[in-house]
């Protein structure tokens, strides 16, 4: 029976161990304040499907972007999916100016939180972003599944459906 249970155990190991290691990925992490004053945790949308946008107020692609998130976060925020838009750029006037300008003639249900990367108080574990736009979509559960960088491709919106609707 030992050696039944040893054999077992010599046989399964190897068939479980890349799952071990999948699951022990670190799971993305992310909080703060939004420019609304709002606190954000990343964990509040587990259940959701997360669009995380890294963008710069000196990208042009990035700015270019907004209206496209705007109406499909419009069309989206009533389903499992949050959106957050996540600013790096280094002075929080920059990006205080562009969001105030923006609130002032976008309607209320095209508002996703905004967070200011370099904000006090402001953590996450996603490393450098080094190219801007940098788009990635996670999971219910919070892990990543994909990554676009650079201008947006129209088949992200694609993807969203299919996780949200799954």
């Amino acid at each position: 029976m030992i050696r039944r249970r040893l054999l077992l155990s010599a046989v399964c190991a190897p068939l479980l161990a890349p799952h071990q290691a999948f699951s022990q990925a670190p799971v993305p992490a992310l909080s703060g304040q939004t420019l609304d004053g709002k606190p954000y945790d990343l964990v509040q949308d587990r259940g959701k499907i997360v669009m995380l946008f890294f963008w710069s107020t000196d990208c042009a692609v990035c700015r270019d972007k907004m209206p496209e998130l705007r109406a499909n976060y419009e069309a989206w925020r009533e389903k499992a999916f949050q959106l957050l838009a996540v600013n790096i750029d280094k002075a929080a006037d920059d990006v205080d100016a562009y969001h105030r300008a923006l609130n002032g003639v976008v309607g209320a249900s095209q508002r996703f939180p905004w967070i200011w990367r370099h904000a006090k108080g402001h953590r996450d574990n996603f490393g450098a972003i080094t190219q801007t736009p940098t788009t990635l979509l996670l999971n219910r559960e919070g892990i990543q599944v994909k990554q676009y960088r650079g201008r947006i491709a129209p088949e992200l919106w694609d993807d969203i459906a299919e996780l949200v609707l799954a």
